[in-house]
């Protein structure tokens, strides 16, 4: 299944889910740059040891919020924008913008310290924006469950759209995640499927905590 757009209309303009976009694009540009090999970038730390991120003060823990803004190539890239770009904007929307920019921050902070923390002798660096995304999306089934997501899915070799409700869509999202999780090995190379877990619960808990905010200062 792939989600084209979600039929749930903002009330404000989502700046915050733009500069985002924007931001991971252009570090990317300047990955791209450096060399076919982005792993020089990549916040190593995390990827092979999760003491060194309690080491605070350190520069290593600041690699929990760099890491978010580096992406292993362009599909990778594109499907975390793209997601971001589909649910973002109606979180952004109820949070505010720069509690918005908070929340984004911490989900991609918790879920890098989980992955970390479950693969801590990993040599894999952990890079990406999934677990805020995640996040973002677990904020989004707790207040749009019934906001319908149009989405793009094979029927034998015809591909159709539909409309799924949000409560559907990110609950086979999420299990899916975690049966992926459980026939994983975290400290192999791959997706980071606890990082999208604990992302997502964070995502949840997070936008309780945080509440709906009408001021966007």
């Amino acid at each position: 299944m792939i989600p084209l757009y979600d039929d749930n209309p903002t009330q404000r303009s989502a700046v915050l889910v733009y500069v985002l976009i924007a931001a991971n694009v252009l570090i990317f540009l300047h990955e791209s740059m450096l060399g076919q090999s982005p792993v020089g970038t990549a916040p190593r730390c995390l990827g092979r040891n999760s003491q060194a991120v309690f080491a605070f003060p350190s520069r290593e823990a600041v690699t929990l919020l760099s890491s978010q803004f580096l992406h292993a190539n362009f599909w990778h890239l594109l499907g975390n924008m793209w997601f971001l770009w589909i649910f973002g904007n109606n979180v952004e929307d109820k949070l505010g913008r720069i509690q918005f920019l908070g929340f984004y921050l911490i989900c991609g902070a918790i879920a890098a310290l989980t992955q970390s923390v479950f693969s801590p002798s990993s040599a894999v660096p952990l890079i990406g924006a999934s677990g805020a995304i995640a996040g973002v999306m677990g904020a989004y089934i707790v207040r749009f469950p019934r906001a319908e997501i149009v989405t793009l899915i094979p029927i034998f070799i015809i591909l159709t759209t539909v409309r799924i409700p949000a409560l559907f869509f990110l609950g086979i999202w999420i299990a899916g995640q975690t049966i992926y999780a459980a026939m994983s090995n975290p400290g192999q190379p791959g997706v980071a499927y606890l990082a999208h877990i604990s992302g997502f619960v964070a995502g949840i808990v997070l936008f309780k905590i945080f509440g709906e905010r009408s001021d966007y200062s």
